[in-house]
């Protein structure tokens, strides 16, 4: 720009100058040679202008590269006005997500520490236990062969007696879940702890078999063996896997141990016990249904036979019927084969 300004001058002062000389009065010049220096003045100003003319040519050349450039920053700046914005949203978005995951996580922990507490208490968590196994009956046998709470003759109340059509004693079921003895067991880290946890859970085994023993098992009233309903499969395993004495002891003690799955097990045979029992209330209705069925078959038969001598007379019949009938075409052959003659005339009387 400044170089452009510059020749802008030089060739305003030079043209200022040839105006001035071409403005004095007119008076006999000497006659003298031109001047070599004023063909070199306008040589220059003509160089000049043509220069000035590049430089204004670049010039706008140049304005427009950098409106051009101003157009790209203004739209990148947009772009990333707008990808900024996009971003923040996102950013705000997943800070939403996060917070509310942080408020789930933290009534999560909530809820954790109350089952953490539930569970350590033997009331509530007996409870659990209970309501798991009430789940199973009441899904898998109708509400009229069981009963919740039961009474006995003794005034002991187990958690569920189950009834069996013609049968006087009923089942009885007790959950138990000696949570504290296998908890011991699991976080056992030494060998002489480990040795004290399986005590600890022979001995609860042992007395939650005794008490059912002790209260439940009246002759007569109740079926043997009772069911001991422990609400965890994963403890039930360990029993088999690390205590098979305990269960073996529970067996001699008329006590079944078992666990959700394989209560679901002996409901199922319950089940056709109880339906092998309808049958046998059935059983003379079945008979009385059989013997009539019987005298019907065999009034059929002697229908049937009945039906059949009448087709073999109807039969017999026809037979001599198509007889007949070929005698009658054999006559009728016969009578088509006489030729007759001429009628004679009668004589006239």
């Amino acid at each position: 720009m400044e170089i452009g300004l510059i020749i802008l001058a030089v060739a305003v002062v030079a043209a200022a100058a040839i105006f001035a000389f071409g403005r004095r009065p007119a008076m006999a010049p000497p006659i003298t040679a031109p001047d070599p220096r004023l063909d070199t003045v306008l040589a220059g100003q003509a160089t000049i202008a043509e220069q000035f003319r590049h430089t204004t040519a670049a010039q706008a050349a140049l304005t427009a590269q950098i409106d051009a450039l101003k157009e790209k920053m203004g739209e990148s700046l947009a772009a990333n006005a707008q990808k900024t914005g996009e971003t923040f949203v996102s950013i705000t978005e997943r800070l939403s997500v996060i917070d509310t995951a942080q408020k789930n996580i933290t009534e999560l922990s909530g809820h954790v520490v109350s089952l953490k507490a539930i569970f350590s208490d033997k009331q509530a968590r007996g409870a659990i236990s209970q309501d798991q196994m009430e789940a199973i009956v009441a899904e898998h046998l109708a509400p009229d062969q069981y009963e919740f709470q039961a009474t006995l003759s003794n005034g002991k109340r187990p958690d569920c007696a189950i009834r069996i059509p013609n049968v006087a004693a009923r089942i009885v079921v007790d959950s138990k879940f000696p949570l504290e003895a296998f908890e011991a067991l699991r976080t056992a880290e030494s060998d002489e702890a480990r040795k004290a946890a399986m005590v600890f859970v022979r001995d609860s085994m042992a007395k939650h078999v005794k008490d059912i023993k002790d209260k439940y098992l009246i002759p007569g009233e109740v079926q043997t063996p009772a069911i001991m309903f422990v609400p965890s499969d994963s403890i039930y395993a360990e029993l088999h896997a690390g205590f098979p004495e305990t269960l073996r002891r529970a067996r001699q003690d008329q006590v079944v141990i078992v666990s959700p799955h394989v209560f679901m097990l002996v409901i199922g045979t319950i089940q056709s016990l109880m339906r092998d029992a309808k049958m046998r209330e059935q059983a003379h209705a079945i008979q009385a249904a059989v013997g009539a069925l019987l005298q019907d078959v065999k009034r059929l038969s002697e229908r049937v036979g009945k039906l059949r001598d009448h087709f073999d007379t109807t039969n017999k019949d026809i037979g001599q019927i198509e007889i007949s009938m070929k005698g009658i075409e054999r006559h009728s052959d016969r009578i088509a084969q006489v030729e007759l003659g001429e009628p004679t005339a009668l004589p006239k009387t």
